[in-house]
């Protein structure tokens, strides 16, 4: 059955690979971008795309607008992608630099998402799918702006969830690990714009998180493609019953399992020997 589909973050990665594979399945796919020339650049390559922010309230709300004329008024899968890393220690960070993560990352999602519910409500149907990540189950160092908005967006999502249970409403979490995908060149850029390397204590360790998001080639031998995360969309998007989680990667089970079983300690130790 054909589902009417809104993407966001689809200039490269998850919500790229999605979007056309989604199109290709002759789904009614609305991708969205945060800059207008990868909207005309998805437009060329035959996809339907419109400009949505995330940062941006009038820009959210302008783009579910455009998407809701290209399916006609309905609306049945959101598909909330769109997101970057902040790189760097806590103690580092400008409270700018989290107030920028939490801005695309939680703020903008919940925008999008509460201005759709209503949609979803009244054509008695909708599913809501929250991209999150293992570093919503798990900290790791250097990575706590990112981690901070992850772990909100998972009691954001189980809130929601449950404030939804008795509509025709479904809310999922997809939950992967290492993704190849524009994502450490982006959060080199953000690293670089906040984190003075040189007046930090944590000045050797720096140098390696660069040199990791400097890797053009998967720095994790358990990275996988794209694919690996259209996998259970598409599984959200068939079924009548979908499940709230679905781990996407080795490391997400490894560290989902070991979370419940280890005390505090024993898992701090295990994740401090991470970059």
């Amino acid at each position: 059955m054909t589902s009417s589909i809104l993407i966001t973050g689809c200039s490269t990665g998850i919500g790229r690979h999605c979007a056309f594979a989604l199109h290709k399945a002759g789904h009614n796919v609305v991708a969205s971008c945060r800059k207008q020339h990868d909207v005309d650049a998805l437009q060329a390559e035959g996809l339907q795309c419109v400009q949505l922010d995330l940062t941006d309230t009038d820009s959210i709300h302008q783009g579910l607008e455009q998407a809701l004329k290209l399916t006609g008024g309905k609306l049945d899968v959101l598909f909330n992608n769109g997101a970057y890393g902040q790189a760097g220690a806590l103690e580092d960070l400008p409270t700018q630099a989290l107030r920028e993560q939490f801005e695309t990352n939680v703020f903008g999602w919940h925008e999008l998402t509460k201005a759709v519910i209503p949609i979803m409500l009244k054509q008695g149907n909708g599913k809501i799918v929250q991209n999150s990540s293992v570093l919503g189950l798990v900290a790791m160092k250097y990575r706590g702006a990112y981690n901070a908005s992850k772990f909100a967006l998972e009691g954001y999502t189980d809130t929601l969830r449950l404030e939804l249970m008795n509509t025709p409403i479904h809310v999922c979490l997809i939950e992967p690990g290492p993704i190849e995908s524009h994502f450490r060149e982006n959060a080199k850029k953000a690293f670089e714009k906040y984190i003075n390397v040189d007046n930090s204590r944590h000045i050797k360790n720096y140098h390696k998180t660069l040199e990791r998001l400097g890797k053009s080639s998967p720095s994790n031998k358990f990275t996988l493609t794209s694919e690996a995360v259209l996998r259970p969309l598409l599984h959200i998007i068939g079924s009548d019953k979908p499940k709230a989680r679905y781990f996407v990667t080795q490391p997400t089970y490894i560290f989902g399992f070991l979370r419940r079983i280890l005390p505090s300690s024993l898992l701090d130790r295990l994740l401090n020997k991470s970059d």
